[in-house]
């Protein structure tokens, strides 16, 4: 059994990706107070250099990059995990990002389901002190229906379909791996993720959107009129966007509230009001100096599309500006069908019910606007130097 401890020590699994690099980025930023954490170990798979993270300085941060949670035995992830994460054995939170896409449901599960057992196995086996696991998974796990708005009392998407659902598989081996310990855990349920990745990321619409604007700005000047890239139908449809710094917030302050937190399900998203892109997309487009119009006849261009076919204007901005490379131009980390997944195909009403999580928040309860969540994601892009 482990045991309880004042000194409270994170560790974030898939520190460089959206809500991983937020949750590290909010940690050392002091939330919920400076003395929260006395350290935050940052895995990430990819190198992830000091200048390009965007963190601030702190004594407190460990970054350990190039853990492949796969590799080896188990005995192996473990000595690995020992030898290079500092102070190991004094983990107390545990924040699980990573994640492998595959198009495969039945190997996607399987991969994912792996990670999430090697990595919890290793720091219990490693730290007595484990008090909270911190898991995302999101609106794919509820059935569609016009049983709005989404609560997570709702049940579980029905088979065949449900076996096929990673987040399902994941959330049962955590409840079977704490049963009768020491340590709880949480799943935190966003919808669109709306925020900054410091590494080039397949599944973050914004560094698409920024990238795309960017160079709209760039071929039309300022003032040009961008059409939305979606379909009619989608540009009405009712969501609640959710911005990486309200998710890691919540999702901190759940954890390190364990009676609050304990083995509860909470939606995670920016305002209780919902809203939908024919709202969002004039004040996105506005950040770039352009006017975002509805898709009267048919949707605008694609991004990835459009990024593809200018990309030898796109490298004359990197040079114009030192801009990073990497994002433009035949980077195979560049999945071209998200931003038509999230802008056309999610076409139907998905607003969420966020009262467990703001009763659960309570006094602390956040909320930001569109304004505020997109262009705190943008800026952060322009501060990389990976927008101009």
């Amino acid at each position: 059994m482990g045991s309880i401890s004042t000194e409270k020590n994170a560790l974030v699994f898939g520190a460089s990706g959206i809500t991983g690099w937020a949750i590290v980025n909010a940690i050392l930023n002091g939330y919920p107070s400076p003395e929260s954490f006395s350290r935050v170990s940052a895995l990430t798979n990819r190198p992830l250099p000091p200048d390009v993270a965007q963190w601030p300085q702190s004594g407190k941060l460990n970054v350990v990059s190039g853990v492949d949670l796969l590799q080896g035995t188990q005995a192996d992830l473990e000595r690995n995990l020992k030898e290079r994460v500092a102070e190991v054995e004094k983990t107390t939170h545990v924040y699980f990002f990573a994640y492998v896409m595959d198009t495969d449901p039945e190997k996607e599960v399987q991969i994912n389901v792996d990670l999430l057992r090697r990595a919890v196995t290793a720091v219990e086996k490693l730290s007595t002190h484990l008090e909270f696991v911190v898991l995302p998974t999101g609106t794919k796990n509820f059935p569609w229906s016009e049983n709005l708005p989404l609560q997570e009392s709702h049940p579980r998407i029905p088979e065949p379909y449900a076996s096929q659902m990673f987040y399902y598989n994941q959330l049962d081996l955590l409840k079977s791996l704490s049963q009768g310990k020491n340590w709880t855990f949480c799943d935190i349920i966003p919808d669109v993720i709306v925020g900054f990745v410091p590494n080039n990321n397949v599944y973050c619409l914004a560094q698409w959107l920024a990238l795309y604007l960017s160079l709209c700005r760039e071929i039309h000047g300022a003032g040009a009129e961008v059409v939305f890239p979606g379909t009619n139908k989608s540009w009405t449809i009712q969501s609640n966007d959710s911005s990486q710094d309200i998710i890691a917030r919540f999702a901190i302050y759940a954890s390190l509230n364990p009676a609050v937190g304990r083995a509860q399900s909470f939606n995670a998203a920016d305002s209780a009001q919902s809203s939908s892109w024919s709202t969002k997309w004039p004040i996105i487009c506005d950040y770039f100096g352009l006017k975002g119009a509805a898709p009267t006849n048919g949707p605008g261009p694609d991004p990835p599309t459009f990024l593809r076919e200018n990309q030898e204007k796109w490298f004359e901005l990197e040079k114009r500006y030192s801009l990073q490379t990497g994002r433009v131009g035949g980077n195979q980390r560049s999945f071209e069908a998200f931003p038509a997944f999230i802008m056309s195909m999610f076409d139907f009403d998905r607003q969420l019910d966020l009262s467990q999580m703001h009763k659960a928040w309570g006094e602390g309860k956040e909320e930001v606007g569109t304004k505020e969540a997109w262009y705190t994601a943008f800026d952060r892009f322009r501060n990389s130097r990976i927008i101009p």
